[in-house]
């Protein structure tokens, strides 16, 4: 799936740049509109008992981004295990990539404890 985000002046530093973290902002935003993308969205998961606390991220940066420029990010499961999600990324402006990463997720239930992925959250990530 790919999700589209224009650089604002607030996500610049002093040399125009996007600054480094801001990346982290961006993949968690394709991350919502992945779940968008399949009718779904965090507070479904609420509905089913879990959340996906990030417990791990990564951003390998190739080249900078700017003011105004217009990125494209790429998202999709890497990988399904019993307890953990793993969204790949990678950061475009037009056909140039800019930055690759990902960030693995626990599943957890309201007690904050790991929790097996939900039959109907596996479904919903496969069927796509």
């Amino acid at each position: 799936m790919r999700h589209e985000v224009r650089v604002i002046f607030g996500d610049t530093d002093q040399m125009g740049v996007v600054y480094y973290a801001n990346y982290l902002r961006y993949f968690e935003s394709s991350r919502a509109a992945y779940w968008r993308a399949l009718g779904k969205s965090y507070k479904d998961l609420e509905a089913w008992g879990v959340a996906l606390p990030v417990v791990e991220a990564h951003c390998k940066y190739k080249r900078p981004a700017h003011y105004e420029d217009l990125l494209e990010i790429d998202v999709e499961v890497g990988e399904l295990r019993g307890a953990s999600i793993r969204f790949l990324y990678t950061v475009y402006r037009g056909h140039e990539i800019l930055a690759d990463g990902f960030t693995r997720h626990a599943v957890i239930g309201s007690d904050g404890r790991p929790k097996a992925l939900p039959d109907v959250l596996r479904d919903v990530i496969e069927s796509r």
